[in-house]
């Protein structure tokens, strides 16, 4: 399939734009183009095109407002010394937002058409792509539901999108320890549910939570399973890893209620390299009482494409908390190592990198 090009005829200025740059935040800003392709039963896929950023024309009726099937992906464009473009992983991506597709009954995009709807809307808003620190290009991939029907089951026609936006370093204050809520009344996931798939909905179940967390001084919040309500499983938007003193680096399974990171995945392959031994395993709130208290486990990350990698400084639940504000020797060694890779700072011997242009 043909990706049409319509550029936009009123474009930021540079001026704009630089301005923009300088200082772009996180997901503030967006660039000039986006693309759009529409799924029909009967059709499949048609009308691909790289058209100007701007407002969607919806019917009050269209499905994803009612029955919210919606999936999304995060990936990130990294200007490299010599001027290029590269993203990371975006195959991984691609096999994400399609596992993610099928669990909500939603059509896959083909891996080519999702790997060229992200390369065309780079190359031709490749001036939004900032340099310098840790600024990239956040990519959005999305999908929804758009057919106008109110009945339930799955739709008939659906869109597939793609927006960009320059952003810098996810929390505003830079790379330094975290304090994380222990959330004891609710669930982010059960087994058989969406846990593991990456839509909207998962997300809006751990707004509350959040909310909760920030009232007590806390940057993220921590979910624990929905059976046993001991297990960790992840933060409301990031993985969790644990460093333990005998150099094992343990993370908790997916196992169909977390959602499998593609920065996770990375670090599972980045760890033997940095002299440490990943390892999948159950890990307990217990045991991460006590194993920071005990000094079995020295250090506590989170990691996600959004902020890469972000030290845990403290657990805090009710009446109670662990940890301290230092900031972890694996933890920003591991950080470097992943984004030496991704600004082109170090060889890609995995073959992680994709040229954009």
């Amino acid at each position: 399939m043909e990706i049409s090009i319509k550029p936009n005829p009123a474009c930021a200025s540079q001026e704009a734009r630089n301005q923009i740059l300088a200082a772009p935040g996180f997901g503030k800003f967006f660039t000039d183009h986006m693309v759009s392709v529409t799924w029909s039963q009967g059709r499949g896929w048609h009308d691909a095109q790289v058209m100007p950023y701007g407002p969607i024309a919806m019917d009050p009726a269209s499905a994803v407002l009612h029955y919210a099937q919606e999936i999304f992906e995060g990936l990130k464009a990294y200007r490299h010394a010599d001027g290029s473009v590269w993203s990371f992983r975006p195959q991984a991506n691609a096999q994400r937002f399609n596992r993610s597709a099928a669990r909500l009954a939603m059509p896959e995009v083909p891996e080519d058409l999702f790997l060229r709807s992200i390369g065309e809307l780079v190359k031709i808003d490749a001036a939004w792509v900032p340099s310098g620190g840790e600024n990239s290009m956040y990519l959005r991939p999305f999908m929804f539901a758009s057919e106008a029907f109110l009945g339930v089951r799955p739709a008939n026609e659906y869109k597939f999108m793609v927006i960009a936006s320059p952003v810098g370093a996810y929390f505003s204050g830079g790379v330094k320890p975290v304090k994380i809520w222990l959330s004891s009344n609710y669930a982010r996931a059960a087994f058989g549910g969406t846990g593991a798939a990456k839509c909207g909905g998962n997300y809006a179940a751990g707004l509350l939570a959040q909310m909760e967390a920030s009232e007590r001084g806390c940057e993220q919040v921590c979910f624990v399973d929905a059976t046993e309500h001991k297990w960790i499983e992840e933060l409301g938007g990031m993985n969790l890893y644990f460093v333990f003193k005998d150099g094992t680096l343990v993370t908790p399974p997916t196992k169909g209620t977390i959602l499998e990171g593609i920065t996770r995945g990375s670090l599972l392959a980045l760890a033997g390299e940095q002299g440490l031994k990943p390892v999948e395993r159950p890990i307990s709130v217990d045991e991460w009482r006590s194993g920071v208290t005990s000094g079995a486990i020295t250090e506590v990350f989170a990691c996600g494409t959004a902020a890469v990698i972000t030290p845990v400084g403290k657990l805090v639940w009710e009446g109670g908390a662990v940890g301290d504000e230092k900031m972890g020797e694996t933890t920003l060694r591991l950080r470097n190592a992943l984004l030496d890779i991704q600004y082109g700072r170090a060889p890609d011997r995995h073959g992680w990198m994709s040229k954009l242009c």
